[in-house]
């Protein structure tokens, strides 16, 4: 499963990572641009629900192979068109396969790791190594070939299709049942909202400063088409690594305690980014990865276990919706950047992980019934149940 999410994972971190490329060939504005990974989070926002709760009405193993073929086959079109507009629908089209991937995949690997946070974050580990070897893969294709290069790209959805269908195998029957008909517990929908507001608050910086690190760092150091991309690559890699450090300390300290902690290194560590001029950028790119990447599984096993009888929906929120949302405010922060300046315009992004910090406060440890509380959480700590 994490194999087959790294081979999916892929396409969400290409699309940011052929912005340069679109810029540099096509003479995109930032604005047009940025609209590219609109187009690829647009379709992905608006039927990531869709699928969560067809999810937990049936269980659709059939669906991964499928969604890792499609995800890829829309980037691998994106670069043999000169039509901005085909470019938009070529990436919309991989964004539903994205889309219709995670949900599903989020039920079948919980199945797999039966509640464990280490093997949860061994499966977001999947996706976010897939993350950061997107833009080394990128480099290796474009900048060699050109975007009409771009048909080699389908190679890990083709791979990751076989892999998915694989995990499958394995999972037997577990994968093939519905994970609603078994949940117990209550929903606690206020939490998972709050929990929900601060992902989304997450997904802004993240999808911004996915878009245009390789720019920002390129005009900050005065560096060439790897320098930027030596960024973007430390932005995702670190998240790889970050994922799984996440699993660990939830079990040290308790999940709420380590999101909270990880949201207010963020606040600090975008604003070295945005502000620092010169090489050491690069030490807060890899310190926001940290920031934003050591809660990402947690997020995914917290939202399910605010709301147990929809696994699926809470897994297409936490994994998908609020991470697509993102990409609605690229277009904006492009805006911003062609009437000011691109640093101008990613100072937004320092005060939202501040805003999803107080979301988070005082949001309580959810157990599923019948488990012991994390090792090292606070006993005193309020428990939703």
């Amino acid at each position: 499963m994490s194999l087959g999410h790294a081979c999916v994972d892929v396409y969400q971190g290409a699309v940011a990572a052929l912005v340069p490329y679109f810029v540099a060939e096509r003479a995109y504005s930032y604005a047009a641009a940025s609209s590219v990974v609109l187009a690829a989070s647009l379709l992905s926002s608006l039927v990531q629900p869709l699928f969560g709760v067809l999810t937990d009405r049936w269980a659709m193993p059939w669906l991964l192979p499928l969604s890792a073929l499609t995800a890829g086959a829309g980037v691998a079109l994106s670069g043999v068109t000169g039509s901005y507009a085909l470019t938009l629908a070529a990436v919309a089209v991989s964004g539903v396969g994205v889309a219709a991937y995670h949900p599903e995949a989020a039920r079948v690997a919980r199945v797999v790791a039966r509640g464990r946070h280490r093997a949860m974050g061994w499966f977001s580990f999947g996706g976010n190594a897939g993350f950061a070897l997107a833009p080394l893969l990128v480099f290796a294709v474009v900048a060699t070939g050109g975007l009409r290069a771009s048909p080699l790209l389908v190679v890990p959805a083709l791979a990751g299709a076989a892999l998915c269908a694989a995990a499958v195998r394995s999972a037997g029957s577990g994968a093939g049942s519905a994970g609603a008909s078994t949940a117990v517990g209550e929903d606690d929908w206020p939490s998972f909202l709050r929990l929900s507001g601060a992902v989304v608050c997450r997904s802004v910086v993240f999808v911004g400063l996915s878009t245009f690190v390789s720019l920002h760092v390129r005009e900050h150091t005065g560096s060439g088409e790897a320098a930027g991309t030596a960024a973007l690559f430390v932005l995702y890699a670190g998240g790889a690594v970050g994922t799984l450090a996440g699993g660990r300390l939830a079990e040290r300290y308790g999940r709420t305690a380590v999101v909270r902690r990880s949201y207010a290194l963020t606040v600090l560590a975008v604003a070295g980014l945005v502000l620092v001029p010169g090489p050491p950028v690069y030490l807060f790119v890899a310190l926001t990865s940290a920031g934003l990447y050591v809660p990402f599984s947690l997020h995914i096993t917290l939202g399910q276990d605010f709301l147990p009888r929809r696994v699926g929906t809470a897994s297409g929120v936490t994994l998908g919706l609020t991470v697509s949302v993102g990409g609605l405010a690229a277009p904006a922060l492009g805006a911003l950047a062609d009437a000011t300046s691109l640093r101008t315009a990613l100072l937004p992004l320092v005060v939202l992980p501040a805003l999803g910090r107080l979301l988070l406060c005082g949001l309580r440890e959810p157990v599923p019934p019948g488990a012991a509380a994390p090792e090292g959480a606070d006993p005193q700590e309020p428990v939703a149940r």
